[in-house]
């Protein structure tokens, strides 16, 4: 259906472009706010353009959803639809830190087909096709398969006291490097409990369920994709045998914050 290996060569170039801008390599680099607290850069939109030309020709029967594109409602009739969030990790990247990556997702009927980061500061690429397991520079992956929560690693600068019984490992800005933790055995878990988008763990979320782990919402549910409203309340990553436990922390998490 899918010329794989020109899809993995779009995406090394979305890399490319991305890096070359990078405030890391010495760049001067051109930064903003979409809104207070939403920073965006040039690289974004560069990467956004190059990807939604490039991925369009690789597969023009596909729709569209990105960070930095205007949605097209349009994208709803699509049983396909390429599922981008050109930097994810922004702040990271404006900073000139290595957290952050390229995502690129194929979407199928709601569910993840093929999930791909990018990650060029870091010398990583990460790829999963449904049912046939991920890779990290083409080594096959094996997520956390801890079995007791207590102890559990988790990417955080620092915890706060109710969560001390968890341990801090390093944290990128990236949502979607994080979860590629869990999927590469380096994280056992990894949770929010706040809005967020569909293209933030569309790519990773299929990484690391090809890996082994559990992926859903902060709820414990499946995550759909390519719905009218393109947001998930939450997303939760781990190791299976410590997902029932991440869900009932959550839940207490979220009841403190009004949302049960």
């Amino acid at each position: 259906m899918i010329d794989s290996a020109r899809l993995e060569s779009i995406v090394s170039e979305a890399g490319r472009i991305a890096y070359d801008l990078w405030p890391g390599t010495g760049n001067d680099l051109n930064a903003w706010e979409k809104k207070p607290g939403d920073p965006v850069c040039e690289a974004d939109l560069a990467v956004d353009a190059f990807l939604k030309r490039e991925l369009g020709a690789l597969l023009p029967s596909a729709g569209w959803l990105s960070e930095e594109t205007a949605d097209d409602p349009s994208r709803l009739g699509h049983d396909l639809i390429w599922l981008v969030d050109p930097v994810d990790g922004t702040r990271d990247f404006i900073r000139g830190r290595t957290g952050w990556a390229v995502s690129v997702a194929l979407i199928s009927n709601g569910r993840p087909l093929i999930g791909s980061l990018c990650a060029p500061a870091r010398g990583e690429t990460w790829q999963a096709v449904a049912g046939q397991g991920a890779y990290r520079n083409s080594t096959k992956l094996s997520a956390s398969t801890r079995a007791e929560f207590t102890g559990s690693r988790i990417p955080a600068h620092e915890l706060p006291k109710n969560e001390s019984d968890l341990v801090a490992v390093d944290q990128p800005n990236s949502i979607a490097l994080r979860i590629a933790m869990v999927a590469a055995d380096e994280a056992d878990l990894v949770a929010t409990v706040r809005w967020g988008f569909e293209w933030d763990v569309a790519a990773a979320g299929l990484i690391a369920r090809e890996a082994g782990a559990a992926v859903s919402d902060a709820y414990g549910n499946k995550l759909d994709y390519n719905k009218r409203d393109p947001r998930a309340f939450g997303v939760l990553v781990s190791a299976p045998d410590i997902h029932g436990a991440a869900v009932d922390r959550l839940a207490s998490r979220i009841a403190g914050m009004g949302k049960a």
